[in-house]
């Protein structure tokens, strides 16, 4: 079995990237996926919070592994039970998948070292053959850093699947088009764009015409600011909680995009 990778950037941080991410992840897993989570976010993780992971009770992380400390699995936090938890708020019978996180440190100290001594993304990309095969996962979910560095290039370049996640925002717009530029360069099989934040006012078949007539890419969803989504957080899985919330809907949508333009198996 080839594990399909799929990757979720935005140009500039605040998009709700993480939060997507997270709950692509367990959509994926609801329907019956075999899912790990990479947080390459590594001088800004948060994806973990998400999934209840107490930073205190990691024995590894990415970064552990990328110098050495550990094997890449080692890393990994089986986080399905977690997100059953919040199935069970949600009156949701239990996923039948699987999803794990290898989260990236969050002690002061490992940042500024990533910071100022940067690492091998050679062993990043080993990483990532490693873990598919040690979990015998259905989709890698690479959480990635905004902006543009080798790390990002990288997660690109590997990817089955990218989507690229925006505001209505001008400046969203403008680092937008850099990152389809690199990634059409990089020859990625399939774009998406995914619009987050918009608020209830806007009409949001009318941004999805708008943003693809901009970048001549698929729009996979337009997803609201939502109401539950702030009072959750980051404190849990959304789309588990309010099944039928519109932004729960929008995520979707998203899946039926990753799972028709990258069958698995």
């Amino acid at each position: 079995m080839h594990t399909r990778t799929v990757s979720i950037h935005s140009y500039r941080g605040g998009t709700g990237k993480s939060n997507i991410t997270a709950n692509i992840a367990a959509g994926l897993a609801r329907r019956g996926k075999r899912v790990c989570i990479v947080d390459t976010d590594i001088q800004s993780p948060g994806i973990h919070a998400l999934f209840d992971v107490d930073p205190r009770t990691l024995r590894y992380t990415l970064n552990d592994y990328l110098w050495g400390r550990c094997r890449v699995e080692e890393a990994a936090v089986d986080v399905t039970e977690a997100i059953n938890r919040e199935a069970e708020i949600g009156g949701r019978p239990p996923v039948s998948g699987s999803v794990s996180l290898i989260p990236s440190s969050l002690r002061a100290g490992e940042i500024a070292r990533i910071i100022r001594e940067g690492y091998d993304v050679n062993a990043l990309n080993d990483g990532f053959r490693d873990i598919c095969a040690a979990l015998d996962l259905d989709y890698l979910l690479i959480d990635t850093h905004p902006g543009v560095n080798e790390e990002t290039l990288l997660s690109i370049a590997i990817s089955d699947c990218l989507f690229i996640v925006l505001r209505p925002d001008v400046q969203d717009y403008q680092g937008t088009a850099v990152a389809l530029e690199l990634a059409r360069r990089l020859e990625v099989p399939q774009l998406f764009l995914v619009v987050n934040k918009a608020i209830s006012s806007l009409d949001f078949n009318e941004v999805a015409d708008r943003v693809f007539a901009t970048y001549k890419s698929p729009v996979a969803a337009v997803l609201p600011l939502s109401e539950d989504l702030i009072l959750l957080g980051s404190d849990g899985i959304v789309c588990e909680r309010h099944p039928q919330n519109v932004f729960s809907k929008g995520v979707e949508k998203i899946l039926d995009s990753i799972e028709g333009a990258v069958p698995a198996g």
